[in-house]
Order: structure tokens, then sequence, then C-alpha cells
């Protein structure tokens, strides 16, 4: 009898491998498949499952990317923005008070209000937040946006460069210097982009491409004076306020304070996640194929670990490592786990 032809053929491009996998009395329940790729900031592969020359949309993780003409225009330092706002601007953050508050105190600092974003409300993602709403009888609005930040960061770059109020606009001088500065960092040809859920372009990259923006992020010497310093600005920032990138409970930040100075790490929409390591001068990327966010989290706790820069057994690490499944009456049945080409 012959073996069964393999599901996904190796040399197909967009390959992916399984990465993480769910058990359930000892049995495998479900997998979730997908690619990473670890690059230096020449564009090298260290390490990669899957293809990492399939194109992604990078959703919410690569919010530092989209800062830099933020910081390296002036606009930033024209405005007074300082680690805690530019945290924000690479935050998907939870609309929690520590969040809305700075954000509005920002747009104030410009003399503009919510009104002027353009990111669409969004409910507090955090249920004790979001009942406080409630029982005050007050509506959430475009400060509780996971983006809120990075929009206060578009209408400061707009501020400075003087363009229009539609600043989500694709052809817009805002989203101009962001689709720039993604290809700049990338090395990637313009591969096209789609409209995020803040109603901003998301601009697609390759896995490759985008792993190597995150290297050059957290090894800049090679970018120039002006832009290396951007970048060395915003990753001290979120490494210094990893409350201020997501939240309490979430990964992002929980991880960040698991590995203080050690990594910057930045979640996205759709099982994308991206890490800035400067220690170790590597940037990496993943892409979940089915989306799911259970399976970014473990593979990029995997991949911490992997390299040394994160401990198995820190709690906010292994919460994402092994984490496991309990059912309605608080019994644990299962467990979601890395695949063993990760563990």
């Amino acid at each position: 009898m012959t073996d069964p032809a393999p599901l996904v053929d190796p040399a197909a491009p967009g390959f992916s491998e399984i990465l993480v996998e769910a058990v359930r009395g000892g049995i495998l329940e479900s997998v979730h498949r997908g690619a990473i790729a670890i690059c230096t900031p020449e564009g090298e592969v260290v390490e990669a499952w899957g293809d990492p020359s399939r194109v992604i949309f990078p959703r919410s993780s690569c919010k530092m990317l989209q800062a830099l003409p933020l910081v390296e225009s002036g606009a930033a330092a024209a405005a007074g923005l300082g680690p805690e706002q530019l945290a924000l601007a690479c935050a998907s953050h939870n609309g929690a008070p520590i969040h809305t508050a700075r954000v509005s105190a920002w747009l104030a600092g410009l003399g503009l209000g919510e009104p002027d974003l353009r990111c669409g409300p969004q409910e507090p993602h955090d249920l004790a937040d979001h009942d406080a709403l409630v029982r005050a009888g007050v509506c959430c609005d475009q400060t509780h946006n996971n983006c809120s930040g990075k929009h206060a960061g578009f209408l400061t770059l707009n501020r400075h460069l003087g363009g229009g109020a539609e600043y989500v606009e694709v052809d817009h001088p805002v989203q101009r210097a962001a689709r720039e500065a993604m290809g700049e960092m990338t090395g990637d040809p313009d591969l096209g982009y789609g409209i995020d859920g803040c109603s901003a372009p998301n601009f697609a990259t390759t896995l490759k491409g985008f792993a190597t923006s995150m290297a050059r992020m957290a090894r800049p010497q090679g970018l120039g004076r002006v832009r290396a310093a951007a970048a060395a600005s915003l990753v001290e920032a979120m490494m210094a306020h990893p409350e201020l990138v997501a939240g309490e409970g979430r990964a992002c930040t929980e991880m960040m304070r698991a590995m203080p100075g050690r990594a910057a790490i930045k979640t996205g929409a759709e099982g994308v996640f991206g890490a800035i390591l400067p220690e170790l001068g590597l940037g990496v990327a993943l892409k979940i194929d089915d989306g799911g966010t259970r399976a970014s989290e473990c593979a990029m706790a995997a991949i911490l670990v992997r390299l040394g820069v994160a401990e198995a057994a820190d709690p906010a690490i292994a919460r994402r490592l092994n984490p496991p499944q309990v059912n309605r009456r608080g019994l644990t049945v299962g467990e979601i786990r890395p695949a063993a080409a990760l563990a």
C-alpha cells in the first residue's frame, strides 16, 4: 500500500505548516496551519515554517511602521509627543480609561476632538469598562476604538503636512507617507492594499518582508540617522508602556512585561503577529491561515521561547504557550500546544 498524497505540496506557493494543535482527551482534535519567518535586517531568512514569500495583510501588527512618518517628519516633536503617545500610536488598545483619556487629551492638544477621528466607534474590549459605560448611560465613541491612538498619530502628521480632513483616503499625504515607509522597511514592491477595520488602508506585504521590517526596527542603525532614531523611539515606547499597547489581560501587554526590554510584540487581526527583538537583531512575522488568535498567540510564545527571549515557565508566556481548555464546569478537558515543528 502506498502512502497517501500529502494534503499540501511543500513546493506550492503559499505553503503552510501545522503550527498549533488542539488536544482533547489525549487525542488530536484540531490543527492550525500557518507560516512564520524570522529575518535579519538584511532580509536573510534565518528560519522559516511554510512559505516566507506568501503575501499577507499585516493588519494591526504593522502599526509601528505606519507610525514612522509621524516621528521622522518631526510632527511628533512639534506636537510635544512623549513615549506614552508613541506607544498609543502603535497600539490596539482595550478602550479602557487609561487609553481613552490619553487619546482625548492628545486630540485636545491638537485643537481637535473625537469627531475628527475616522476610525469609527467601538465598544471597550474589557467587560468591566464596557459595563461601566452602560451603567453610566454613556455610549462608546471613536476614542474607544482600539486604533484611536494610531489615528491620533495620523491626525498629528496630517496637521504637520497640511492635508485634508479625510486622512484615511489611500491617496492622502498621510497614507502616501505610510505606504512609502512600509515599502522601504519591508523591501517589497507595491502589493496592493485592503481597508482595515478602522477604515485606514492596510498595505500588503510578504511574510519575509514584514519580518525584515521588524528586524530593521530591532537594529535600525542601517536606516539612516533620522529613521533610525524614529524606529528606536517607537520600539522603546512600546517596551516602556506595554499597558498602553494593548491592555490588562492581553497577550501583547502581558508577554512584553514578561520580557522587559527584550522584545516589542504586536498582534493583528486574522492571526498575524510581529516581534521586534533588539538583543538579537531579528524580526519575526507569523500568519495563521484560519485567522485564529489562540493559535497566533501560542505560536508567537513558542518562537519567543525558542529564541531564548522568553521563559516557558513564566505565567504570562505559559498561558499562551499551553493554554488549558476549560469547560463550563471549570474542568480542564484539553490544551492548545505548539506543534512538534515549533516545540
